[in-house]
C-alpha cells in the first residue's frame, strides 16, 4: 500500500512526532511504500520519499499555508490512503493526537486568571487554527479518524457531529523494553535523593498547560514529609521554588527517571492522552493525573494510581499523594491495558487498509 503521511514538524522531540518516526519503521517493516510531507527540511527518514514544504510568515499563515501545499504536493503522488497527524481540509484518516483545539481553548480560559482571560484565543493564529478544525471534523472532507482516548472522540462527535462509526479509538503504544530499563540506585545517587525519601516525578515541558504549577502547591502543603519532587522537562524554575525540587531539564534517559521515582504526578489542564502515563505504567510507576487527561482512561483507580477529576484541586492532589506515600513503595503496579507499541501500529494498520479500500472503491 501507498502510503501518504503528513506532520508539519518531524524531528521537533515531542509525542507526535515520536508517534510518526515510530509508525514509519513499523510501516516500513511491513513493506509498504511510504511518504512524507513535512515542512521540516531536516527531516530525512530513511526508506521514505520526503517531500519538503516551505513555508513563510506568521503561525497563522503557516497553518493554512501547509494545508494548501500538502494537497498540492500530493497530486503527484501515488497516494492509496493519505493519513494526516495535522488537521488538513482533507484527508482519508486524521489521527486526532492534538485532541480538540476549542477545547483546550476552553480549559486554558477556565484555569486562568480572570485579569488575562478575555487574552485567551485571540489572534490569527487561534482563528486560522479553528477554521481548519472545522472542515478536518467535517465527514465529508475526513473518511476516519484516529482518536487516542474516548475524550477526544466524546468531543468530536458532540462538537462536530462526525459519525461514531467512523471514529476509532487506537491508544498510545510505548517501546516495553526501554521503560522497564531504568537504573532506580544510580539515578537516586545522582540526585541525592536518600532511600528514605519518597520521590514525585513531573515529567513534560509546556508546564502551563501540564500542570506544573498545582504539583508545586501541593508539594508545599506536604511541608515537613520525607518527600522530593523531579521536573523532568524544558523550562525556567518559576518563582519562589523550594531548593528541594530538583529541575533535570530535558532527559534523554527518561526510563532512569521513572525507576527512581516512587510516583507520577501529572494533572494537566489539557492533554489529549499523555504518552508519559503510558510510560510510567510501562515502567511499573503509578500514576496520580487529572480528568482533563484523556489517559487517565486506562488508570485503574487505587491500582495503579489515582485520578483527580480537577487539576487545581490541590488538596485532593496532596491526598492522592500521602495516599500513596502510606502504601509505601509499590513497584511494579498491575496494568491490564495493552501499552505496545505492536498493539498501536496494529491497530492504525487496521484503520488505513479500511480507508484504503473506500478510497479505492470511490474511484473505481
Amino acid at each position: 500500500m501507498n502510503i501518504a503521511l503528513a506532520r508539519r514538524e518531524f524531528g521537533a522531540g515531542g509525542g507526535a512526532e515520536l508517534y510518526l518516526q515510530r509508525l514509519i519503521s513499523a510501516l516500513l517493516k511491513e513493506g509498504h511504500a511510504v511518504s512524507l510531507v513535512t515542512a521540516d527540511a531536516k527531516a530525512r527518514p530513511e526508506g521514505v520519499d520526503v517531500r519538503h514544504v516551505a513555508l513563510s510568515g506568521n503561525r497563522s499563515a503557516q497553518v493554512l499555508q501547509f494545508d494548501r501545499e500538502t494537497n498540492r504536493t500530493l497530486r503527484s503522488l501515488p497516494v492509496d490512503c493519505l493519513f494526516s497527524l495535522e488537521r488538513l481540509s482533507r484527508q482519508d484518516v486524521l489521527r486526532a493526537g492534538d485532541g480538540v483545539h476549542a477545547a483546550w481553548l476552553e480549559q486554558r480560559r477556565r484555569f486562568t486568571s480572570s485579569w488575562r482571560r478575555w487574552l485567551v484565543g485571540r489572534g490569527g493564529f487561534h482563528k486560522a487554527m479553528l477554521d481548519l478544525e472545522k472542515r478536518a471534523y467535517d465527514s465529508r472532507r475526513t473518511r476516519r479518524l484516529i482518536v487516542n482516548s474516548e475524550m477526544v472522540g466524546r468531543d468530536i462527535r458532540e462538537r462536530f457531529g462526525f459519525p461514531a462509526e467512523r471514529i476509532h479509538l487506537v491508544r498510545n503504544g510505548v517501546e516495553l523494553e526501554r521503560w522497564r530499563s531504568g537504573d532506580r540506585k544510580r539515578t537516586r545517587v545522582r540526585w541525592g535523593i536518600g532511600e528514605e525519601e519518597f520521590l514525585l516525578l513531573f515529567a513534560g515541558s509546556g508546564w502551563e498547560r501540564k500542570g506544573l504549577r498545582f504539583v508545586l502547591k501541593a508539594l508545599a502543603s506536604l511541608e515537613g514529609e520525607k518527600v522530593r519532587l523531579v521536573v523532568a522537562g524544558k523550562g525556567k524554575p518559576p518563582w519562589g521554588t523550594p531548593p528541594s525540587v530538583i529541575f533535570a531539564g530535558p532527559m534523554k534517559d527518561l526510563e532512569n527517571a521513572y525507576a527512581a521515582a516512587d510516583l507520577l504526578v501529572f494533572p494537566p489542564i489539557y492533554e489529549p492522552s499523555a504518552n508519559v502515563v503510558f510510560e510510567a505504567l510501562a515502567a511499573g510507576l503509578p500514576v496520580v493525573t487529572s480528568g482533563c487527561n484523556g489517559a487517565a482512561e486506562v488508570v485503574e483507580e487505587g491500582i495503579n494510581g489515582t485520578v483527580v477529576e480537577d487539576p487545581s484541586d490541590v488538596a485532593r492532589l496532596a491526598m492522592a499523594v500521602r495516599e500513596w506515600m502510606g502504601r509505601g513503595i509499590v513497584r511494579p503496579v498491575p496494568v491490564k491495558a495493552d501499552l505496545s507499541l505492536e498493539r498501536n501500529v496494529r491497530e492504525t494498520l487496521e484503520v488505513l487498509t479500511l480507508a484504503a479500500g473506500e478510497r479505492a472503491e470511490e474511484q473505481s
